[in-house]
């Protein structure tokens, strides 16, 4: 009989805990679905962002509120209810600080986006706003479990220079990517090239470090205080075009005024063309150089962005060899003039001064 009253007394809370979990998996899987069908036709994006930090945290809930209406109907110590309780507390304040970091940090994403230029969208951002949700939670918490945070609060003033010395570096790298980033001379997308040699798009600026992402698709990691005070080359400031040089040579013998028009005809056929080409562009040349075997000259192109001219080169150089061909215009390669002496057989005046070889 003691036995039936036994397993009857767990039933309860059994079925509290069950039906919690059940009613969460419900609102979960079916309310909070329809939801996130109607917060995709709204243009703002930040109940999509709360709705999508809800997802599997609604089940957790229900679930703690069924246990918590358990331990309610169910005969224990004070002392056990109380740790219970307090054991719950932690875990709803933890699970809502999570939430809340979610939102804060989609939010701030969100805005970044949609303030392009005024708010980078930088992970560094990103990083300090879900600290400081989660520097609020644990407050929250030791408060909740009674443990009171202001002699805590106190000790970190008196031990922040301590802390600040230990953690010197990573505070540098810190504030470095705070101003790169309030600077905005340095942006996620941007093609930069430092002073010494690495050069890539700007894949992220961490709280730590600058990701940069080189062209053969290797990541480059630069610790944000080397950045700060390096020589920085952005091709995407103050615009993204930028100027395209190819140097060409050619024949003496050859006609310079043809040379010129045949030039800019190809050059304007790549302008029009070419995928990263300015097509309103009117490309030119100089003629600069007469060299030991041609004359020289450069071809100025205009590319949307850095990388585009890489293509333009390559097709210019194609486009130009085959007309230069049907033009007959040559392309000289590079001629040395060598003069051999040997005693007894060549004259020495016949080599016109050239001195003999010791």
């Amino acid at each position: 009989m003691e036995e039936w009253r036994a397993i009857a007394g767990w039933i309860l809370p059994a079925s509290l805990v069950v039906a919690g979990f059940v009613l969460g998996l419900v609102f979960d899987r079916v309310i909070l679905k329809q939801l996130e069908k109607m917060v995709t036709r709204t243009k703002w994006k930040g109940d999509n962002i709360v709705v999508s930090a809800l997802r599997g945290m609604i089940v957790l809930w229900f679930t703690i509120a069924g246990v918590y209406g358990a331990i309610l109907n169910l005969r224990m110590s004070p002392t056990l209810s109380f740790h219970l309780h307090k054991i719950l507390l932690v875990i709803t304040i933890f699970s809502v600080t999570a939430v809340l970091a979610k939102i804060v940090v989609g939010l701030v994403k969100a805005y970044a986006e949609q303030r392009e230029g005024l708010l980078p969208s930088t992970s560094i951002f990103s990083n300090l706003a879900k600290g400081l949700v989660y520097l609020i939670g644990l407050l929250v918490i030791l408060q909740s479990l009674g443990v009171s945070i202001t002699p805590l609060l106190t000790a970190l003033g008196v031990g922040g220079l301590a802390v600040a010395l230990a953690l010197q570096d990573s505070l540098a790298n810190l504030f470095a990517g705070l101003h790169v980033v309030a600077a905005r001379q340095v942006r996620p997308g941007d093609y930069i090239k430092l002073e010494s040699g690495e050069e890539g798009y700007v894949a992220d600026i961490t709280w730590r470090n600058t990701n940069i992402r080189s062209l053969p698709n290797n990541l480059i990691v630069v610790p944000n205080s080397k950045l700060a005070s390096a020589v920085i080359t952005n091709y995407h400031l103050p615009e993204k075009e930028v100027t395209v040089l190819v140097q060409v040579g050619v024949s003496y013998d050859s006609d310079l005024d043809q040379v010129e028009r045949v030039t800019i005809e190809v050059a304007r056929g790549v302008m029009k063309e070419v995928p990263g080409g300015i097509p309103d562009f009117d490309p030119f040349i100089r003629y600069h150089t007469f060299g030991e075997y041609s004359i020289g000259f450069t071809v100025i192109l205009r590319a949307r962005e850095f990388a585009d001219q890489y293509l333009l080169k390559h097709e210019l150089v194609k486009r130009l060899h085959r007309r230069y061909k049907e033009e007959g215009i040559e392309i000289p390669f590079p001629v040395r003039t060598v003069h051999l002496w040997k005693k007894g057989v060549v004259d020495r005046d016949e080599l016109q001064g050239v001195p003999p070889p010791d």
